[in-house]
């Protein structure tokens, strides 16, 4: 043996084929993240088990991407914890974690090549990464821009690689910065619906939008942040038929300051 930890595997009887430990739950715990002096997240505190898909919904900074790069551990907190509970002792929960950004961050190689370059920094062996890459262009329906330059696609286009390189790695989560936000209505359905399919492969979906629209037909629960804080964390059609806060109603309404 070379003393390399391998990672836990757990079966379960429903299953012919064993599956690997889960991370989640993921738990905040009281976080805080302070920066040129002022403080942009404040107590935050929560808990994402497996399963729902989650929106995390607010004004213009509110706290939003600081709290998926946080969640991502991007960012450290200034206080508090970010703690995935379900991780194995010695193992590295973000490997089992990707984010795609608002504006996709693509590296100057072809499309195929960036997907590839994400499987080898996950450890994928050089012989079985050609067939992944294959898989992911085809479901994304980016196969015919397999040998394009990557930075040379529409932005559509991109943001389907920048889904395509985390899907080829099989998060167990993801996070999602407004993929969306400038995009066109059919952009926006096609990475929708990888986005969709994703989470019926079982990929636990916690996602950043303002479109309200969308959080309506995609969103099982809603994290709404005002100023930094939590002001509620509820199932999304409680969340848009009975805000529980004011600030959350008046957000609903287009009243509250973006």
């Amino acid at each position: 043996m070379n003393g390399a930890m391998t990672e836990p595997i757990v079966t379960t009887p429903a299953m012919s084929r064993p599956v690997r430990r889960s991370i989640l739950p993921l738990r905040v715990e009281n976080v805080s993240f302070d920066a040129g002096g002022k403080r942009l997240i404040d107590g935050l505190s929560f808990k994402l088990d497996a399963g729902p898909r989650t929106f995390i919904l607010g004004p213009n900074g509110a706290g939003k991407s600081l709290t998926l790069r946080l969640c991502h551990g991007l960012l450290a907190p200034s206080a508090g914890r970010v703690i995935w509970e379900g991780a194995a002792p010695g193992h590295d929960p973000m490997k089992r974690q990707a984010m795609v950004f608002q504006r996709p961050v693509l590296l100057r190689r072809t499309v195929a090549q960036n997907v590839d370059y994400a499987l080898k920094l996950h450890g994928v062996a050089r012989t079985e990464r050609p067939a992944i890459v294959d898989d992911v262009l085809n479901r994304t329906g980016l196969a015919r821009f397999w040998k394009s330059p990557a930075r040379h696609l529409s932005g559509g286009e991109q943001q389907k690689l920048a889904l395509a390189r985390a899907w080829a790695t099989k998060p167990e989560v993801l996070f999602l910065d407004e993929p969306t936000a400038s995009l066109d209505p059919a952009a926006t359905h096609a990475v929708e619906s990888i986005i969709e399919t994703m989470h019926g492969e079982g990929t636990r979906i916690v996602m950043t939008t303002h479109d309200l629209a969308q959080a309506k037909r995609h969103a099982d629960e809603v994290i709404f942040i005002y100023a930094g804080r939590i002001m509620e964390k509820t199932p999304a059609d409680e969340f848009f038929d009975a805000p529980r806060s004011g600030e959350a109603a008046a957000f609903i309404k287009g009243e509250l300051r973006w």
